[in-house]
């Protein structure tokens, strides 16, 4: 008892010590403006503006507080503090170009505590070198050559997913259904984990990890982050688990490389000829399921939303799906060449990823003092971009609350209008990964069905990734003849 009670008392001192540091920084930064820094408001000590900017996204418009602070402060780039850190918000397509060119010379990628601490050794908690050498293994599974040789596979699952779940349903509630098909896609391409039981479990701590993994890093029992850990612990342990059995497999010549990601990481070196830690391989593959999956339910679930609510955009994606499916013989799975003919329904789900970018931004830390729109960035500040700065800007896409595939026609948006997923040395690893597995989706769901909201007008809110807020509640209707 008195060691808990000594325990507990460290703690709360620490605590306290941070927070004093945490206040006096901030009170001081507040007390003497500096000119010469970015214009804008740091708002309460420690807390800072967090919960306006949490509060935009639980609206469903992320927008507003990027947009509020661009016409108050500074339209290129503005001050604020967020998750407990002073942070300068890089705006405009000047902006996004500015961070995504100038990594690992003026910034480097950096990311909220609560993510270094769950993430460890992963590619987002490593930098320079380091991050190309683990990026470059990744990318060779993950790059579009690679994904080539999975586009069968991922219509077997999708099919799959379809009988067990769609076929004979009148109503099911979308976002938690394809949430169940993403997650369940990703464990069987990454890790060749195929029984039902193990995936709802495993999926079971994702949802749970995907809470706290964006939040202040208060790690007291009861706590999003808290909860988080102890998911992210779990979901570690299986895959530590599965990887110790799939080496000794592969060293006693017990079973051939599988052609998913695990064995890619188990067995591929860098140049230098070194092997992946297993700490590594564990953390990336937790890593790349976050990456792969909130993501991608994301965009397929909105997808859907905006099919429901337009019907003449639904209309010309049934036609082009169906012209694919007649070029096909029966029980011919789809091919890279089939995605690649889905011109039409790629423009739409560009326009989905416009309208609702499956990310709200992503950090920076500035590696040394530097000038930008006039003003000095000190070293160690920690800089921020995010899609919402331009895709709502009718600057850069005319009519912005429109609906307008049309828009990727021809030459497309203007350089660094359109990011939904980064771009430069640190675009999203599973950008190339997402853009299949939707179009493969959107093929075997609108081939099929066509389906009506329960809930018309329902909001969407981010809590991280944006999802409806009663989960997207939907009326199905089989068509007669899905030739």
């Amino acid at each position: 008892m008195q060691i808990a009670m000594f325990s507990t008392l460290i703690l709360l001192g620490i605590v306290l010590l941070v927070s004093l540091y945490i206040i006096t920084k901030t009170l001081k930064e507040r007390l003497i403006p500096n000119p010469h820094l970015p214009p804008g408001s740091l708002g309460w000590p420690l807390i800072g503006e967090t919960l306006n900017y949490l509060g935009t996204c639980l609206a469903g418009r992320p927008d507003w507080f990027l947009r509020d602070r661009m016409e108050k402060h500074d339209p290129q780039v503005f001050k604020t503090s967020l998750f407990g850190e002073t942070v300068a918000v890089f705006c405009g397509p000047a902006g996004n170009k500015f961070l995504f060119s100038n990594e690992n010379k003026l910034v480097n990628l950096w990311w909220p505590r609560s993510v270094k601490k769950l993430l460890k050794s992963s590619l987002v908690n490593v930098a320079g070198d380091e991050a190309k050498r683990i990026r470059r293994i990744l990318l060779t599974f993950l790059d579009p050559d690679a994904l080539k040789r999975y586009i069968e596979r991922m219509d077997l699952v999708t099919q799959h997913h379809i009988s067990t779940l769609w076929e004979g349903k009148e109503e099911l509630k979308l976002h938690p259904t394809i949430n169940l098909y993403t997650f369940e896609l990703s464990c069987r391409l990454f890790a060749s984990i195929d029984d039902p039981t193990h995936i709802s479990k495993l999926a079971h701590h994702f949802d749970i990890f995907l809470k706290g993994v964006i939040h202040f890093p208060i790690y007291v029992p009861g706590t999003p982050f808290y909860r988080a850990s102890k998911a992210a612990d779990a979901i570690k342990e299986e895959l530590r688990l599965i990887a110790r059995r799939r080496r000794e497999a592969l060293d006693k010549k017990m079973e051939s490389h599988r052609k998913d990601l695990l064995s890619h990481l188990l067995v591929t070196t860098d140049a230098s000829g070194k092997l992946l830690s297993e700490s590594e391989i564990v953390d990336n593959m937790l890593m790349l399921l976050f990456a792969s999956h909130d993501t991608t339910t994301s965009a397929m679930t909105c997808v859907m939303k905006y099919l429901a609510e337009l019907p003449e955009v639904y209309e010309m994606v049934l036609r082009e799906q169906l012209d694919i499916a007649k070029s096909k013989e029966a029980g011919e799975l789809l091919k890279w060449e089939d995605i690649q003919r889905m011109r039409y329904s790629c423009n739409v789900v560009s326009e989905v990823l416009r309208m609702i970018p499956p990310i709200r931004g992503t950090f920076r830390k500035a590696l040394v003092d530097f000038t930008y729109a006039g003003y000095k960035i000190p070293k160690g500040w920690k800089l921020y971009w995010s899609p919402d700065s331009t895709t709502k800007d009718p600057a850069y896409f005319p009519n912005p609350e429109e609906f307008d595939p049309s828009r990727y026609e021809g030459a497309g948006p203007a350089p660094y209008t359109f990011v939904p997923f980064g771009g430069g040395g640190r675009v999203c690893i599973g950008n190339e990964y997402s853009r299949p597995q939707i179009l493969v989706f959107m093929h075997n769901i609108v081939k099929r069905f066509k389906w009506d909201l329960l809930i018309p007008d329902e909001k969407v809110t981010y809590d991280p990734m944006p999802a409806p807020s009663h989960g997207l509640p939907i009326r199905i209707q089989q068509h007669q003849s899905t030739a």
